[in-house]
């Protein structure tokens, strides 16, 4: 079976590293970089997100255990589980009065923070990080219910880890797609017992890095990938013209028209979910997954139900 990782590591040596963000003790620094380069994919993520675990629920009809790759500091699963955005998570953290407190008084805090709202449900989260600090913060901080560390692009789960990865109802990424192969996700799905059904599995892929060899491994596992046509997402500004013209290039190079997107200095990711064939065919992905532009903009007031519940008018 062929790799995507050669390929990856090629166009990834063009991208700028932000790896020691990761490294840091808390996500101060981590909101200090990439949300100064206008890093939204997370926000952006949640509305297909939402659509598919709504869709997951009415089938499993209980709590949902998720598992985020590349998880870092537990973003995804902030914004999944409270009424947050991401532009309030940045200005929290950018706080003159945060300055001065200590990584572990900054965990404490953020516990007692996200459980002061009201959770949107009661799934369990499990991140998978090799950044062990950031990944450890997210834990502690509540936003995490377990941690897999162990670099499965190169090895197996270890043994404490397996009983995290069993049972998972889907698996998400937001951007770690070009730094991770199909090795990680064969070792993902290859976690879950002989009798339990397969994991779905959700990706938001930059334009730039291919996703053949991951659609390949997931489909030996029963998956069958679908794109969704004529929608993409943006991940953040770029951080150099060396990072801009690198990118258009490669783009160019697999022959993907740039034109209008990152051509327009943004660069763009496009989502992939992966279900079995019944589910497909059931529920095609355009009816799975539906995005409004506009929507999360901040509006006056306006009325608003959830289900059946009454009309509330929300401020």
């Amino acid at each position: 079976m062929h790799s995507g990782g050669t390929k990856f590591f090629e166009i990834n040596r063009e991208k700028a590293n932000f790896d020691a963000i990761y490294h840091h003790p808390d996500p101060r620094e981590y909101f200090r970089v990439l949300y100064g380069l206008d890093y939204v994919i997370p926000e952006l993520a949640k509305t297909p997100f939402r659509g598919i675990l709504r869709a997951l629920r009415a089938r499993k009809k209980r709590r949902l255990k998720v598992a985020d790759l590349g998880c870092s500091y537990g973003i995804n699963a902030a914004l999944l589980r409270y009424p947050l955005d991401i532009r309030r998570l940045a200005t929290r953290y950018a706080g003159h009065e945060m300055q001065s407190v200590t990584p572990r008084d900054l965990a404490d805090m953020d516990r007692n923070y996200f459980r002061s709202w009201p959770p949107q449900n009661d799934d369990m989260f499990i991140g998978i990080d090799t950044a062990k600090p950031a990944i450890e913060y997210a834990v502690h901080s509540g936003l995490l219910d377990g941690a897999v560390t162990s670099n499965l692009e190169e090895r197996d789960p270890a043994p404490e880890e397996m009983p995290l990865l069993r049972g998972l109802n889907l698996v998400i990424s937001t951007g770690c797609v070009g730094y991770t192969t199909e090795k990680s996700f064969r070792r993902i799905l290859s976690a879950q017992r002989e009798d339990a059904p397969c994991p779905w599995v959700a990706s938001l892929v930059l334009r730039m890095f291919p996703y053949g060899a991951i659609t390949e491994e997931l489909s030996r596992f029963g998956l069958v990938t679908e794109k969704l046509e004529g929608v993409t997402f943006v991940q953040r500004r770029f951080h150099s013209e060396q990072e801009y013209s690198a990118t258009i290039h490669s783009l160019e190079k697999l022959g993907v028209d740039p034109t209008g997107k990152e051509t327009d200095g943004l660069f763009h990711a496009e989502l992939y979910v992966s279900r079995p064939r019944a589910d497909v065919e059931s529920c095609p992905l355009g009816k799975l997954v539906s995005v409004t532009s506009g929507a999360a903009r901040r509006y006056g007031r306006r009325y608003t139900r959830a289900g059946q519940g009454p009309v509330k008018l929300m401020h």
